[in-house]
């Protein structure tokens, strides 16, 4: 903030900048605080916000349920492309930075969905550039659950504005068959306290039968 002499030449009261720097002050306690309640041992230096372990497991949550509301709004003939496209703008990176993403059946010069057109066209399919994509989440899966490696908070690392989690997704269809995927996600806190996608891998489990 610029100070500016008066008329009578003297100087004018600034208090932006300690209001500020109270603020600041007040929000470095904060994730202090956060930091010392959860026990994290790597949060990176200067680090502004906190994510919570809360926040990742209901980012999770949220994942799979959408995964599963795809294929249901699929099956009732309802608008599922719409639906599947504002899930990947809410729950992934694309509208705001990079994004890593290796889909679990995606494959040669594909197999990695860098951009939002590719992301949506593995979950729902419909893409001429794609057109070896089937639409994962149409399935349908009528159930879909996550477990975190170890137990406790062992498959989360938290670094401040950043958290990776490591571990397994289940997905199971119709008819009652379930399959297994490895999983690791890494979340970004945006600006807005909300968590999305930066990198997003997964795979299924080696056999080596």
């Amino acid at each position: 903030m610029v100070c500016h002499a008066g008329s009578l030449g003297l100087m004018v009261s600034c208090q932006a900048p300690e209001k500020e720097s109270s603020e600041l002050t007040k929000q470095q306690e904060e994730v202090q605080r956060i930091v010392e309640e959860l026990r994290l041992q790597y949060v990176e230096d200067g680090a502004s916000t906190i994510i919570t372990y809360e926040e990742v497991l209901a980012a999770q949550h949220a994942w799979c349920d959408a995964l599963v509301e795809i294929g249901r709004r699929y099956d009732a003939g309802q608008d599922y492309r719409a639906y599947a496209e504002q899930v990947i703008d809410e729950a992934y990176n694309y509208q705001y930075g990079k994004v890593f993403f290796k889909p679990t059946l995606a494959y040669g010069t594909n197999t990695f969905r860098t951009t939002k057109e590719g992301a949506l066209s593995y979950f729902v399919g419909g893409s001429d550039k794609f057109p070896e994509d089937k639409g994962f989440a149409l399935a349908p899966y009528v159930k879909a659950r996550f477990e975190n490696l170890g137990s406790s908070r062992e498959g989360i690392q938290i670094y401040g504005a950043t958290a990776i989690t490591m571990g397994n997704v289940y997905v199971t269809d119709k008819e009652g068959n379930e399959i297994m995927v490895d999983k690791t996600w890494v979340f970004k806190k945006g600006d807005d306290g909300k968590l999305r996608i930066i990198v997003h891998k997964s795979s299924l489990p080696f056999n080596p039968n």
